[in-house]
């Protein structure tokens, strides 16, 4: 599977999608219009490890809900980022087996070097 989970709005986002320049075999989801179904997420932890590696600790409303001053859970990581898109690290790639998440320097070149590996 090659898929690509973003926001069309965000800046970083086209930045990203444009520099790893997906061929036609990609599915690009809008995170914002298409929400991300509990089965995607699930597929998405499994592939990166956990939740919390696919929370943006960036969102303004992990500001809001005082979340740096709690202990929260992996269910909890997963339900919030359920019910609040912008709690997603973004953007999240997927290249069969591979999961890049975040828009870092390093997670980005790592995504590119591994498209144009196949």
């Amino acid at each position: 599977m090659k898929k690509i989970y973003h926001l069309s709005g965000c800046s970083t986002c086209k930045r990203i999608i444009k520099d790893l320049n997906p061929g036609a075999d990609f599915i690009l989801q809008d995170i914002k219009t298409d929400k991300i179904s509990e089965e995607q997420l699930n597929q998405m932890a499994e592939l990166s490890g956990s939740y919390e590696s696919l929370f943006s600790r960036r969102a303004i409303k992990f500001k809001e809900l005082n979340l740096k001053d709690k202990d929260v859970s992996e269910e909890e990581y997963k339900n919030l980022i359920l019910n609040e898109y912008t709690f997603l690290k973004r953007p999240v790639v997927i290249i069969g087996s591979q999961i890049f998440v975040g828009n870092s320097k390093e997670v980005v070149a790592s995504a590119i070097k591994e498209l144009h590996s196949i």
